[in-house]
């Protein structure tokens, strides 16, 4: 992984935003994933900054037309613009993205709809969409029960991570890291031997 970080801004204290997106609590296979990529660059960065979000148990609302009109309650306003402040100051961001029904958790697209903003993250110009977020490193801890990777039977199913490599790639970080465990439903070695080498791959992440 290439090092984004800024090393030229005035506050050095490099900063990382933990999200996690999974419902299944201490069953879930992205939420141990997300820990270790956080642990592992705690390891190489003593003193990292960590703001954690759990969407699973601090939901942000869906969005609304109050709510784009400016007209949604205030404390919905704020939460939201906490979010999107966490996601501009963060120099790491882990996300734990488990595939649900063929794509993201709605816990997860709630947050995506409060970063992914017009004149913050993003703009339009003459010549099309250009991403304003860059300058980060960006790790999804995906989870997914079957397979979908590229040359599988239902590699066209992935709308998990296809989606997010969009996403993150419109507002400016095209480069994101994915460290998959996939076939995580198919019996217990499957699972493990996903996690181990999982886990074997985020030993490697540099940043």
């Amino acid at each position: 992984m290439v090092t984004k970080w800024n090393h030229n801004r005035k506050d050095q204290t490099m900063k990382l935003l933990h999200i996690d997106s999974s419902i299944l609590g201490d069953n879930s296979v992205t939420r141990q994933l997300s820990a270790a990529v956080v642990a592992r660059f705690e390891a190489l960065h003593p003193g990292l900054e960590i703001v954690r979000h759990d969407l699973a148990a601090d939901p942000l609302p869906h969005l609304s037309g109050a709510h784009l009109g400016g007209q949604a309650p205030a404390e919905e306003l704020a939460q939201s613009a906490a979010a999107l402040d966490a996601f501009l100051a963060a120099d790491i961001v882990v996300v734990g993205a488990p595939m649900y029904n063929f794509g993201i958790s709605s816990q997860l697209k709630s947050w995506i709809d409060r970063i992914v903003i017009a004149g913050k993250t993003f703009r339009y110009g003459a010549d099309g969409p250009e991403g304003l977020a860059g300058g980060k490193t960006v790790v999804i801890a995906s989870g997914r029960g079957g397979l979908y990777g590229p040359g599988t039977p239902f590699a066209f199913a992935d709308h998990q991570e296809t989606h997010l490599r969009a996403l993150f790639g419109f507002i400016g970080l095209p480069e994101i890291e994915i460290v998959r465990a996939e076939g995580v439903a198919m019996g217990p070695e499957p699972r493990q031997k996903a996690i181990d080498d999982a886990t074997a791959a985020i030993a490697q992440l540099q940043v």
